[in-house]
């Protein structure tokens, strides 16, 4: 008897993992990879916090595709904006959707109940249309004009770091807006120790994103982190909490910041 409980303790956490790692790639990526047996904070968690790998992984998919497009002498803007829609397409545009439900959010005035109806309402307004063309566009500029550079690794940690802003984003203490929907799976489900370690990987990656300078990369995503920080706790205050919607706001935002901060003084 001893021994059957001992072998369950054991599984159960490592149940618990694959669910989770199969939620992240089910739930963030077109992959078909079948969804958890149990979508709660559990399988929420474990999806959070292994989202950086997803990252990892479009970030390298993403450089070899610009690497490929400047090889062809395709022009940088234009091979930017292919692998955005790469990006885009990888992810079925969910990021970009909470981009804009974030932005016509907080441009609208009242309660955050009605900028929470606003964000639910299946439309984009002006500041989500708006905020949804320049992002794109600093994203497919930057990015391409990285690859024209030769800082295929910058791209690389533009994109995986975007994620770890997401783990960052559910760190402890952050409260859902509603008690449902995708933040109540995922709001304060992250630990300090989970946040730092991945925090930690991406300054030791950083280190060669910008082969002349080393020390560019870690004060860019330390720069951008903070922004990202300050505008996760602007959201809650003015959602009444955490939602999905902000989370895709938060990682594109975070691949512009530091896909432009890698071309500082370029």
């Amino acid at each position: 008897m001893t021994d059957r409980r001992s072998r369950r303790s054991v599984q159960a956490p490592e149940s618990a993992a694959i669910d989770g790692i199969r939620a992240a790639f089910s739930w963030l990526t077109i992959l078909p990879v079948r969804g958890p047996r149990i979508a709660d904070r559990q399988a929420g968690s474990w999806a959070i916090a292994a989202s950086p790998f997803i990252g990892l992984g479009l970030g390298v998919l993403s450089a070899l595709a610009l690497w490929g497009l400047v090889a062809l002498e395709v022009p940088a803007p234009l091979a930017g904006i292919a692998t955005v829609a790469l990006l885009a397409l990888l992810t079925r545009g969910m990021h970009l959707d909470g981009l804009a439900d974030t932005a016509d959010g907080l441009g609208t005035y009242g309660p955050p109940e009605k900028a929470q109806a606003v964000m639910h309402s299946g439309s984009s307004g002006p500041f989500g249309v708006a905020t949804l063309v320049l992002c794109l566009a600093a994203q497919a500029f930057a990015l391409g004009t990285l690859a024209e550079q030769g800082k295929l690794v910058a791209v690389v940690v533009a994109i995986a770091t975007a994620r770890i802003a997401v783990v960052l984003a559910c760190r402890p203490g952050i409260r859902s807006a509603r008690p449902e929907g995708f933040g109540a799976l995922v709001a304060g489900t992250q630990s300090w120790a989970i946040i730092g370690t991945w925090l930690i990987a991406a300054v030791f990656v950083s280190i060669v994103a910008v082969p002349d300078r080393p020390y560019q990369g870690t004060i860019v995503i330390a720069v951008a982190l903070v922004l990202t920080f300050l505008f996760t706790n602007h959201c809650v205050r003015r959602f009444g909490g955490l939602n999905g919607d902000v989370l895709g706001a938060v990682l594109e935002l975070t691949v512009v910041l530091i896909a432009v901060g890698m071309l500082v003084g370029g």
